[in-house]
C-alpha cells in the first residue's frame, strides 16, 4: 500500500498518573515518529488510569533524563477518556495492573487494541518485561532504565505496526 494514502494511526501510552513512565514513552515514541519523518502517519499521547496529578507536568526526574537525551516534552498529565478508546488505534499499558485497568474500562464497542510496552522488549523473560513505576524510587537512575525500556519497546512497536504485523 502506498504509504502516502495510509490512515494516520493514534498511538495512546497509559500509565497510573502520566507523570512517569506513559510521558517517558509517548516522548520516546514522539521522537521515533520525527526521526523516521512520519509525522502525518503516526500521533502518540498518553493519559492516566487515576486522577491524582491532573494538569501536572510529568516528574522533574522524567523531565530531566528526557532532556539528557535531547527530547523535549510539554505535555501535561491528563486522565484516560472512554471516548480514547474510539479515537486510538492502540492503547498501551506499562504494567500488568494497567493492562487490567484497561480491560476493566474498555467499553464493548472499543476500537483501540490493548497492548503492554514491555511486550515489545523481545528476547526478555516476560517478568523482564515490566516497565515498573519509578514515582516512590530514590535518584533519576530507575528514570533512566524505563527511557532504554521505552525506547527498545518503542522501536519494535513502531516497526511492527508499520509493517501491520500487530
Amino acid at each position: 500500500m502506498d504509504k502516502t494514502k495510509r490512515k494516520a494511526k493514534y498511538v495512546l501510552m497509559v500509565c497510573v498518573d502520566n507523570i512517569c513512565r506513559s510521558p517517558i514513552a509517548e516522548a520516546v515514541l514522539h521522537a521515533a515518529i520525527v526521526k523516521d519523518g512520519l509525522q502525518a502517519e503516526w500521533h502518540v499521547d498518553s493519559a492516566a488510569i487515576e486522577a491524582w496529578h491532573l494538569g501536572a507536568p510529568p516528574d522533574e526526574r522524567a523531565l530531566r533524563v528526557l532532556q539528557k537525551n535531547k527530547i523535549e516534552y510539554h505535555n501535561r498529565a491528563r486522565r484516560l477518556k472512554r471516548e480514547d478508546f474510539e479515537k486510538f488505534d492502540f492503547i498501551v499499558g506499562m504494567d500488568q495492573s494497567i493492562m487490567a485497568s484497561l480491560r476493566l474500562l474498555e467499553p464493548h464497542y472499543a476500537k483501540a487494541k490493548l497492548l503492554m510496552l514491555g511486550d515489545f522488549m523481545f528476547g526478555l523473560k516476560p517478568s523482564e518485561r515490566i516497565i515498573d513505576d519509578p514515582y516512590y524510587e530514590m535518584g533519576e537512575q530507575p528514570f533512566h532504565k524505563i527511557y532504554e525500556q521505552c525506547t527498545h519497546a518503542c522501536s519494535n512497536f513502531l516497526n511492527q505496526a508499520r509493517n501491520d504485523e500487530i
